[in-house]
This record gives structure tokens, C-alpha cells and sequence, in this order.
């Protein structure tokens, strides 16, 4: 058994941290909890997750004869993550916050908080293990597995960070729970924008970007329907378009295919596998390595271009900080914005954020030699 240490671990009022605390008392370390609060939401009646979240982790501490630490990170959120976040709506992207969120405040504030209280470690309920090197690898349930938004976080925040729900699946957690009498051990799994929730999201974003209303048009240019802003959708999308049957075109569905920020149309397409909506390559920027450097200039990978999405067989070229990516198979509705993500095996190499595709209607002529 590893030595006796002083692990704080975020406790969310979920049943994961929850598990996540459990069993680092079990393996004989010095438990305590910490609470975050990342959003002032206390002047929203409608809607107020923390007090709750907050009472929850209170009973899960109580429940283990653990101390509860209690912080309130709504600056540094709003300084390193919700003004990204809302930057790259304005630029006609959709971001994933979760990816930021960790880096700057579960593994950044969070760490830097808890070891100026003096803990040897953290520890949250990810479902994701550490290797040597230290290394981050996939967590074993394929269906929880979260290192894909973990994926910018360095040797450094790895080697101070516990990962207790790494070797189980998710049904083995809540089974661990229950049998130990935690209080939450039914309560069910959060989700939305991480620390802002459950909220309905474009009442949400209008409060911070105003809308601005265009046409829905097809490739073409011909106004098939309204919009009611660009933010509001996403590449892919199929729901909330409000185009009726037409008497012109087949009823197929039409789905997202551009954002054409300068105009202000939202270009919709018939058929979820319409070649717009395919890529055969893209870019990435500003990628993050966790082991420092990239593994080569050219090399053969896995990559997500979305969460849960199945690993997809990649020919990885290194362009400056950047990557260029050549799929072995079309990948549709790759989305500006989101992350890509590379793995070799179970390990995750690193990711960026992707700023450029290439469809099957336009793809590259040139294509990145097979790599063996």
C-alpha cells in the first residue's frame, strides 16, 4: 500500500466524489472534502443548484467523519472560463467549457487551494486513471470514460491528482455506494455546462450575448426560414430549425451544415450524411501535450472529436503548435470549436481545439501519407 497521505478531494454532492472519498478511507489516507462554488446564481430564483449541491456534500461528509471545506471560485470561473466561453460563441464556435473548467479550476485553483492548506494530493470522482510518467489513460467503463476532457491537464497537475473511480464502472460505484449507506447514492448524474447546470441554454446565453435573428438558407443561398441567432445552434443539429415541409424539396430532414458569421445564415442541408455535414481532415490549434512534446512530426493515432464518440483511425501531421488530421473515414458534423483528442491505446496523448475542417464536398486533394 502506498503511504499514508493527506488527499482533499472536490466533493460535488455527487455520488462519484462521493465513491471517490470512500475509498481513499478504505485505502487508510487522511480524507477531506472540499465544496466549490464556481457560479453566483444566488439572485437566480428560477434556478439554484449550489445550496442543494452544497446540503448533499454536507451529508456525504457527515456520512464519512470527514472535515468539509467550503470555496468560492466564481472569479477565477469567470475570469479563465465563462469569458472564453463566451468569446467563442461571438466568433460563431461552439466551445466546451468542461475542457477549460478542469484545467483552470479543478486542477488549477482547486490544486493550488488545497495544497496551501497542506494536502499532499487531490482527488475527484473522473472516471480516468493515471499511468506512469505519469500518464493519463481512458477509465475502464468505456461508457464513463471522462479523459477526454481531461485532456489538457500536464504531468504536474496529474502527479498531485487521485483518481479512485478509474478501475470501476459506473453500476460498480452506485452498487459501493449503497452497500456504504451514502446518503446520494440514487441521486441522479448532473449535467450541462460544468458549475452552471441544468439550465435551459439560450435562455441562458441571451442574458450575456444579445441575439441577432438571420435567415436559414441552403447551400445554394435560397431563404428557406428564420433563425433566431447563430449562437443558438450547432453543426449536426437536427431539432428546433422550424422548417416545415416544402413543397419543393423532399421530407428528409434538414440539419445544420454552416454558420456563416458574416452574413448571419444558418446553412441547413436534406440528409443527415449530405456532404457538407462529412470531414475528411481538419486542423487543430494551440495543441497541449501532455507528455510535453508531440510522440513525432507524423505519426498514426486514435482521435475523439466529441465526447463518446468511438475511436477513429487518424493519420496525425505537426504543423507548429497546431495539428493537421486526415481520418481513415469521413467523420460527420465536426465542430469548430469543440475539442480533438488523440489516443494511443488506452493513453491520451493530448488534444487542441479544432478551427478548420475539410468536407467530402471540398476535401484536400493533397491527404497525409498512410504512416505505419
Amino acid at each position: 500500500m502506498t503511504s499514508r497521505q493527506r488527499i482533499i478531494v472536490g466533493l460535488s454532492g455527487g455520488v462519484d466524489s462521493a465513491v471517490a472519498a470512500l475509498r481513499l478511507l478504505e485505502q487508510g489516507h487522511r480524507v477531506e472534502g472540499l465544496f466549490m462554488k464556481n457560479w453566483d446564481d444566488d439572485d437566480d430564483a428560477e434556478y439554484c443548484a449550489a445550496a442543494e449541491d452544497l446540503e448533499e456534500a454536507r451529508r456525504v461528509a457527515d456520512t464519512l467523519e470527514i472535515p468539509l471545506h467550503k470555496v468560492n471560485f466564481a472569479r477565477e470561473y469567470w475570469d479563465r472560463v465563462f469569458s472564453h466561453f463566451l468569446d467563442e460563441y461571438r466568433a460563431g464556435r461552439t466551445p466546451n467549457p468542461d475542457i477549460l473548467c478542469n484545467r483552470e479550476i479543478k486542477f488549477r485553483a482547486f490544486l493550488d487551494y488545497a495544497l496551501e492548506l497542506g494536502a499532499d494530493a487531490i482527488a475527484t470522482g473522473h472516471y480516468a486513471r493515471i499511468g506512469p510518467g505519469p500518464s493519463l489513460l481512458k477509465g475502464v467503463d468505456p461508457g464513463k470514460d471522462q479523459s477526454y476532457f481531461l485532456h489538457a491537464l500536464d504531468r504536474s497537475q496529474l502527479a498531485a491528482s487521485r483518481f479512485p473511480l478509474g478501475e470501476l464502472h459506473k453500476t460498480e460505484v452506485r452498487e459501493i455506494a449503497r452497500r456504504a449507506g451514502l446518503p446520494n447514492h440514487q441521486r441522479k448524474d448532473s449535467t450541462g455546462i460544468c458549475f452552471i447546470g441544468e439550465r435551459r441554454f439560450r435562455d441562458f446565453l441571451s442574458r450575456y450575448l444579445p441575439a441577432q435573428p438571420g435567415d436559414i438558407v441552403t447551400p445554394g443561398g435560397e431563404v428557406i426560414g428564420r433563425h433566431q441567432g447563430l449562437m443558438y445552434y450547432t453543426l449536426g443539429q437536427r431539432q428546433g430549425l422550424g422548417i416545415g415541409g416544402r413543397a419543393d424539396a423532399s421530407e428528409t430532414p434538414w440539419y445544420v451544415a454552416e454558420k456563416r458569421l458574416d452574413s448571419n445564415e444558418l446553412v441547413v442541408v436534406q440528409g443527415a450524411d449530405h456532404a457538407l455535414l462529412l470531414s475528411t481532415s481538419l486542423h487543430a490549434s494551440t495543441m497541449h501535450w501532455i507528455a510535453g512534446q508531440a510522440p513525432a512530426e507524423r505519426f498514426r493515432a486514435k482521435a475523439k472529436v466529441r465526447y463518446r464518440q468511438t475511436d477513429q483511425d487518424c493519420s496525425v501531421s505537426v504543423e507548429g503548435r497546431g495539428v493537421r488530421v486526415h481520418f481513415d473515414g469521413p467523420q460527420r458534423a465536426v465542430t469548430p470549436g469543440q475539442s480533438l483528442v488523440l489516443y494511443r491505446g488506452d493513453e491520451c496523448l493530448g488534444g487542441g481545439v479544432i478551427d478548420a475542417t475539410q468536407n467530402t464536398a471540398n476535401a484536400m486533394p493533397e491527404a497525409v501519407d498512410s504512416l505505419s
